[in-house]
């Protein structure tokens, strides 16, 4: 697995984020992405549950990394999403995301959460748009966007 760059400020994956996830994503060689997360206390909807909101980010930032693993940038035009079971707080969880179809402009992708025993208690299916190339061209600058070497060092473009 190959691990994905991360940000200096997305909520999810930055790592200078003060109140981020700070999430590593990794991919396999044929663009499945996968991220593991154990929730805390701040992260509850309803007692000892996961909220919805922080599950939908989760699984949102998942399927468009799906994207980057094929070197595309994409931004989400729409998110649907399932939710099977409760996602308990202070067990780890695996999020996965799988492109299911790419087209020259959008993607669709399809996802889930994974509960520590295996069970599936979320899922999700998103449609992404390609950002056109002068904008990312724009964001490039101010993106932040940070090369992982390893799980304890960095090096910075």
């Amino acid at each position: 697995m190959e691990r994905q760059p991360n940000s200096r400020m997305c909520f999810v994956c930055g790592l200078e984020n003060p109140i981020g996830l700070k999430l590593a994503f990794y991919q396999d060689g044929n663009g499945k992405v996968t991220a593991r997360f154990t929730p805390r206390d701040e992260h509850q909807g309803y007692p000892g549950v996961l909220h919805g909101g922080i599950i939908a980010t989760l699984l949102d930032e998942t399927l468009g990394r799906v994207a980057n693993a094929y070197h595309v940038w994409m931004t989400t035009a729409k998110l649907e999403i399932r939710y099977r079971k409760p996602v308990p707080l202070g067990e780890e969880m695996t999020v996965i995301g799988e492109m299911a179809q790419m087209r020259s402009r959008t993607m669709i992708a399809r996802g889930e959460i994974r509960l520590a025993d295996g069970t599936v208690a979320v899922e999700a299916e998103g449609l992404y748009v390609k950002v056109p190339d002068e904008v990312i061209e724009q964001m490039k600058p101010v993106a932040g966007i940070v090369t992982v070497a390893d799980d304890e060092g960095l090096i910075c473009p």
